[in-house]
C-alpha cells in the first residue's frame, strides 16, 4: 500500500478505463449524504416490515454489514421488489455537496473512458453529479440495477459491470472510499486507489470503510482525490 506518496503517471500508464465509486469518493465524506439515506431506509423498513424505529435501525445496519447493502438484505431475506425502495431512499437533498468543477476538469483530462460504479441508483448518481457540476466528465454510470442487484463487494457485481462496460480489468483503475470494495478489483488485475474518508459522525460505517485498508488490495491511498489526480496528470 502506497500511503499518500506522490503518485506518478507511470503507475497508471496502462490505464484506459477509470472507474469511480460515487458517494464519499467524488465528494467529501463530511457532506454525509448517507445520514439522509440512512433515515429514509429506516423509515422504509419500518413501514415495509411493520417494525418500530429501533428494530428498523437494527435490521438496516445488520443487512448493510452482512449483505453489502441494505437493499441486498431486504431482497434476499424478504423477497422485496427493489424499485420502490431505490426511489424512496435516494429522494434526498444533495445541497451539502458543493460544486467541484476543478475535479471535473481533472477527470476529463484522464486518458480513456471514465465510469461511475455505485451501489446506489443511476438517478441518485445523476443527482449528485449534477450538484457537483461534473456530469460531463463521465462516459457512463453502472448502478445496482446494472449488476442485477448484486452489490459491491460481491465478485459478481464487478463481473457484471465489466461485462456491460467492456473494460479490460488489467487496463483499468478503481477509486473507492470503502477499502474492502477494492479486494475484487485487485484480484482481477485493476489498479486500486482508496480515497480514505474522514469521520462522518457516529454510526456512519466509518470502521467498515477502513476495514482491511492495510491489505495488499489497496495499491494507493489518498485523502484528497483532486490532489491525487492532479499529481498523476502533472507527471504525465
Amino acid at each position: 500500500m502506497n500511503e499518500n506518496n506522490p503518485v506518478t503517471a507511470s503507475a497508471f500508464a496502462h490505464v484506459d478505463h477509470w472507474v469511480f465509486d460515487l458517494d464519499n469518493t467524488l465528494y467529501p465524506s463530511h457532506c454525509d449524504l448517507f445520514a439522509q439515506v440512512d433515515q429514509r431506509m429506516c423509515a422504509f423498513i419500518g413501514d415495509y416490515l411493520k417494525v418500530d424505529a429501533v428494530r428498523a435501525k437494527e435490521i438496516q445496519k445488520g443487512f448493510y454489514i452482512e449483505h453489502g447493502t441494505t437493499l441486498a438484505g431486504l431482497m434476499q431475506v424478504h423477497g422485496m421488489d427493489p424499485a420502490e425502495f431505490l426511489a424512496y431512499v435516494h429522494d434526498i437533498d444533495v445541497s451539502p455537496v458543493k460544486p467541484d468543477p476543478a475535479l471535473g476538469a481533472l477527470i476529463e483530462r484522464l486518458p480513456g473512458r471514465k465510469l461511475i460504479f455505485t451501489n446506489g441508483s443511476v438517478a441518485h448518481a445523476e443527482n449528485v453529479l449534477a450538484q457537483l457540476g461534473i456530469t460531463h466528465a463521465f462516459d457512463d454510470i453502472y448502478d445496482i440495477v446494472a449488476t442485477d442487484y448484486a452489490p459491491k463487494p460481491r465478485h459478481e457485481a464487478y463481473e457484471r459491470m465489466i461485462a456491460r462496460s467492456g473494460l479490460a480489468p488489467k487496463t483499468a483503475a478503481m477509486f473507492e472510499d470503502i477499502a474492502r470494495n477494492l479486494e475484487v478489483p485487485h484480484a482481477l488485475g485493476m489498479a486500486t486507489v482508496w480515497v480514505r474518508p474522514g469521520i462522518m459522525g457516529p454510526e456512519r460505517h466509518h470502521s467498515l470503510s477502513h476495514e482491511g485498508a492495510d491489505g495488499p488490495h489497496v495499491h494507493h491511498v489518498t485523502d484528497d482525490l483532486a490532489a491525487f489526480l492532479a499529481g498523476l496528470l502533472k507527471t504525465a
